[in-house]
Parts: structure tokens; sequence; C-alpha cells
């Protein structure tokens, strides 16, 4: 089965309730890549057993039927010099199969003519899930029953009241006869979904086929799954909507990601923790990789390697790049995900702002030497008295505002820098600049939306969800407590009481800096915004100001051309 991975909301559907659209076609040759054209299509849409629909149309080749085709077939020129061409037929086609799992006996020939006339015509391909009969009924088979996997030779074995005939819409049906029967061999192996059925047509080992009982005691509800090895060691943390099917899933053909299936050969034991919502499903799943550090999770694993730009607070401040933020009354932005970003925020700030450069701290009245910056007019050069305290403190003041509120004078001079260097067409130069700034505004938007749910001692919102309102009591950017509100008729006023009073008590990070982890408050942040979300109690906003609303502008995607961004500038 050539399939596309759905969500893990789509997983586990049961063959009973998923439409089949089974096609065949007929055509002037067996290759469509050197010149072959569709004569025939025929197709029948089933579901639950049952046939819903049918389409058959003839296909006018524009081109002569050679004469073995029409032996074979029985479809001549004449039948197709008014029939519609393919540019007509694949639309209608398309149209009748679509939110259908396609099926064809030999599927790479008809579905391979199907989407190479679609690409031919520059129609979109669906991306349709495709199952092919010919690899089920090897898998199903015994060699035993049937001496070859032809459609002729399967329609009887099953009985099937149509014979083929080498016409589209005969031997679609013939297909769906086999189909079914082979549904009911697949029955008496346990195979009742879609999922399932991917996971039996593909290349799975037998080994990797048998855990699947792993999954068999996990609940169909929101939580956390956690793969172990035979020693308890946690392999891989994941999350979903409904445990048992998520997990099933990934001894199936659905899961075709190398290292997973290297996971679960070495897994022995899947735990699961139930959720009360997904979204406290979300931060338990950040929670336990950060914990475990699992070696086949690839995100967030390590959310203490971020690194920030720090103003310090001293008598002459100056910018660093920090593991940690402190409880020191500095100014920061980020967390940047690499040190490298931080130096291009860095470098940016440095170039607009003439603070010092220079590392250690300096005394109130220093008395060194100046350096080559302070030459070159890049630094104020407070180590030899050049500047006064109330100059350098203005200055300090213009970088602390671009850091925590409006970046507007970093934006000018670097917009500045970018307009000169493309003017003299040095426009790579052009492009760090533009790299430069992009980083900064994203690092400050960054800490400046953490800095507002932080600052926070709580916050208690909800949002309609399956199977009730979800509610939510946030603390200083850490998810404290979550739970389904109970129906009308419950003491809802009370039960909101019980929830907020046994919710974590937590005490504030500092600065913008969170009391869970960085990526935690973003998930947290990104609900909140969500539509549907009612404030229960305490309050928080979003600003419109600061560095948020220059990142359309200025900082859209890291491949934009720094000409694009001056015009929309």
């Amino acid at each position: 089965m050539d399939a596309v991975q759905g969500t893990f909301d789509e997983l586990g559907r049961s063959l009973a309730d998923v439409t089949f659209c089974v096609v065949d076609l007929e055509t002037t040759g067996g290759s469509a890549a050197k010149g072959a054209r569709i004569t025939e299509i025929g197709a029948v849409k089933v579901r639950g057993g049952e046939v819903v629909g049918e389409l058959q149309t003839l296909v006018d080749p524009e081109g002569p039927i050679p004469a073995f085709i029409t032996v074979l077939t029985g479809i001549t020129d004449a039948m197709v010099c008014r029939a519609p061409r393919i540019d007509e037929a694949l639309p209608s086609f398309l149209e009748f199969a679509h939110g259908s799992v396609l099926v064809a006996h030999n599927a790479p020939f008809d579905v391979g003519f199907l989407k190479h006339e679609a690409k031919r015509l520059g129609v979109p391909w669906p991306g349709f899930e495709v199952l092919d009969t010919v690899t089920l009924a090897r898998r199903v088979m015994l060699r035993e029953e049937v001496r070859n996997h032809k459609l002729g030779t399967l329609a009887a074995h099953f009985g099937s009241p149509t014979t083929p005939n080498h016409r589209a819409l005969e031997d679609a049906r013939a297909t769906v006869h086999v189909l079914h029967g082979l549904f009911e061999r697949l029955g008496s192996l346990g195979i009742g979904t879609l999922e399932e059925l991917a996971g039996f047509t593909t290349r799975i080992t037998a080994a990797e086929r048998a855990k699947r009982h792993l999954a068999d005691h996990l609940p169909a509800v929101p939580g956390v799954y956690l793969f172990r090895d035979r020693d308890e060691r946690v392999l891989y943390v994941g999350t979903s909507r409904n445990l048992r099917t998520r997990a099933k899933s990934y001894f199936t053909g659905s899961e075709t990601r190398a290292r997973m299936r290297e996971m679960v050969r070495l897994a022995e034991r899947i735990e699961g923790i139930e959720c009360a919502t997904p979204l406290e499903a979300q931060v338990r799943e950040l929670r336990l990789i950060a914990r475990h550090t699992p070696p086949y999770n690839r995100r967030s694993r390590f959310p203490d390697r971020l690194t920030w730009v720090k103003l310090t607070r001293e008598p002459w401040p100056r910018l660093s790049i920090v593991r940690r933020v402190l409880d020191d009354d500095a100014d920061y932005v980020g967390p940047f995900r690499h040190k490298r970003s931080a130096e291009a925020a860095l470098a940016a700030a440095h170039d607009a702002f003439r603070v010092r450069q220079c590392t250690g701290r300096l005394p109130v009245r220093p008395r060194g030497a100046a350096c080559v910056l302070a030459e070159m007019g890049h630094c104020l050069s407070p180590c030899d008295g050049s500047v006064d305290a109330d100059t350098y403190a203005a200055e300090v003041a213009r970088l602390r505002e671009t850091m925590v509120g409006e970046p507007l004078t970093l934006i000018d001079h670097a917009g500045d820098r970018m307009r000169a260097l493309a003017a003299a067409q040095r426009y790579e130069d052009a492009a760090v600049w533009r790299d430069r700034l992009a980083t900064f505004l994203r690092g400050a938007a960054r800490s400046q939306r953490l800095r507002q749910l932080t600052a926070e001692p709580e916050v208690v919102a909800a949002r309609r969800g399956e199977h009730g309102w979800e509610m939510h009591v946030v603390r200083h950017g850490r998810l404290a407590a979550s739970g389904v509100m109970p129906p009308r008729g419950v003491d809802q006023l009370g039960w909101i009481d019980r929830l907020v009073a046994g919710a974590e008590t937590v005490e504030p990070g500092f600065g913008p800096a969170p009391a869970a982890t960085v990526e935690e408050t973003e998930v947290l942040l990104r609900w909140l915004e969500s539509d549907g979300v009612r404030m229960v109690r305490g309050t928080w906003q979003c600003s419109a100001a600061g560095a948020q609303r220059h990142l359309a502008t200025w900082a859209p995607d890291p491949s934009a051309s720094p000409a694009g961004l001056l015009s929309a500038r």
C-alpha cells in the first residue's frame, strides 16, 4: 500500500468505514512514458461492502489504437472518435474518486497512467492512498490455492459474478469482488483497519509485527506514551489524542522512518500516561523528553542548550552572550537555538549602538586607554573617560528600548545599511545585514512574548474541546493544572475553585525566563492565542507593540531577498 502519512487523529480507520474507489484502465500500450494513452476508464466506489457509485467512459487517445490492442479489448478507433479526451475525462474521475482510497489490480500500472496524464495536463494529483490487490493477494493467498495472481484467476477463485474481459468497468467490478474476498481473509488475521492493512502489505518484519500487542493495554484517550527497552530505559516519547491507535501505528506500514523502525525493534514495553487534555499531553511530552533525553527523540531533548544576549546592569553596561538568565535585573533578548544566531544578533546591536564591547566590569571612573573600536567611532569609549555617564546612559537607554520595546532605531540603522550596500550592488553584504536584523528581531520578539506570560502569577483559561470545556491553570508561564469541566448541573464554579486550589505551586523565573522551559511556555502561548480561548480568571494579553509586529516585514522568511525587504519597507 502506497500510503500518505496522515495526522495522528486519522490513524486507525476501520476498513468498514473507508470508501474505496476500485479503478481499471484500458490503454493503447504498456507505458505512458513511451507514449501510450488511456482509451477507457472504469471505476466502482464501495463502502462497507456496498457499491455506492460507478463511473465508465471511453477516452479519445488522439491517435490510432494498435490492432493487437483492439483484438485484446474490443475497443476500436470508431468507438473512441467522439469520446471525451483525457483533459475532460480525468477531472471527472478525480471528482468521482475524491476522498477515497484508490484500489487497482497491479496498481502501479493504472495509477501510474493517471498520474502521468495529470502531470502532463498540469492537473494537481490529490495524493490518494493506494491499495494494490496483487500485492495483497500475494500476502494472503497460499500457493496451493491459486496458480497465479492474475485478476481472472482470483475472480474465479472468489466466485465473482463478473468475469474480467479487458474492459475497464467489468474488470473494476471483478476487482471489487476480489478485494472483498481478500478482506474476509484479513479479518481472520485480526486486521481491521487501513493502517493495519498498510503494515500487512509492506515489508515489515515478523518480529516488528509481533510487537503490536505491546499497545493493547493503552486506552483510547489523549496522553503521552513512552517506548522502553528491556532495561526500562526510555527510547522515545510521543503524544497523541488516542494513545492506543497512535502506538499501534508504529507496527504498521504508516511508519516509514528508519530510526523509528529501529526503535521499535529495541522496544519491550510501552507506557501510557493519560492526560485530561491534548495541551496537557503536549506539555508532559516536553517535560518527559527533557527528563529522559530519549535517543530517538530529535527535538526538545536539551532545553538548556540555549543562548541569550544580555545587557548587563553595571556602571558602564555592555552586551554579552550567556547561557542562563540570572536574577540580576539585566535585560535579555532570546533565547537563540544556536550560539551563532546570538552572535549575529549581537553584531546587529553593536553596529547600531556605540556601547562598549570590551569584557569585564569597569569602575565608575575608568582610567584605561581607548581601544581600536573607539578610534573607529564604534564605541563611546568610557574606558578612557571620553564620554560622561549621562551620555553613555542615554545610549544604553536607546539600546534597552530596542531590546524590550520598539526596535525602530535598529531597524532604521540596518535598513540604511542594506540600501547603501544594495545601491553599490553588494547584495551578498546586504543579505548579511538582512539576516542579522531578522535574527535580532526574532530573538527580541521571543523574549518579549515570554515576558508577557511569565509576569502573570496566574491565568485560568478555557476552550471548548471534544468532550467539554478544557480548563488550564498557568502560573508564571508554567502549566499548573488541567481538567475538563463537568457538564451543566454540576457546581462549575466550585469545580474551578478546586482545580485552582489543587494546582501546582509555581515560583516565578527571572526576567523573560519562564518557570518552565521556554518551549513549554511557547506551547502555552500558542494555545492562549488560538481561536475560541476564553479567559476565566486573571489577565493576559499579547501586546501589539514591540518586535513582534515587525517580523512580517523584516523577518518573513530566511530566504527572502534583501531587495524584497527594502521594497516592503
